[in-house]
Formats: structure tokens, sequence, C-alpha cells
């Protein structure tokens, strides 16, 4: 279940308990609906696991794809006018 309270009175935060079980040889953690339908993945989805300042972010994105994505899109926008001719 999904809780929400107040941390320093200034900014609310979401917060569940997740429990760590076996999952045959290994360990494995249960996510509740509320947090798959918020993250919107499914049974079979990835999860990517990246460490920040903060923690641990789960995410359905690919970090590094994001990153390649970002510099594609960088080099359309200041090469436009080249690319144009290219397609012509």
């Amino acid at each position: 279940m999904l809780g929400r309270l107040k941390w320093h009175g200034y900014m609310e935060v979401s917060m569940s308990v997740l429990k760590i079980t076996t999952v045959g040889n290994s360990v494995g953690i249960i996510l509740p609906r509320e947090i798959l339908e918020r993250l919107r993945v499914k049974r079979g989805d990835n999860l990517y696991a990246i460490e920040t300042k903060n923690g641990i972010e789960l995410t359905p994105y690919n970090p590094e794809f994001a990153k390649q994505v970002e510099i594609a899109e960088r080099v359309m926008r200041e090469d436009r006018d080249a690319l144009r001719k290219l397609a012509k």
C-alpha cells in the first residue's frame, strides 16, 4: 500500500514498504500494483536501477538510450540544413 508523508513540513513524498523474498536461488522484491501503474510497466518489462545522489531510482527508461537520443536530437538541430539536403 502506498502511503504519503510530509518531510520536514514542505515536501510530500510517497512511501511503500517492499518485502525482499526468495525467488528460486535468487532474491527479489514484489512491487505493488500501485507502483507498477505509476511506472507504467507490467510483467516482463525491464526496469533500470540507477544510482543517484539521492539513492537508487527505478525507471522503465534506458538511460543509455535516452542519452543517445539526446545526442541525435542535438546533431539534427545543429546540422538541420545539411540533413535536409541529404534527404533530397
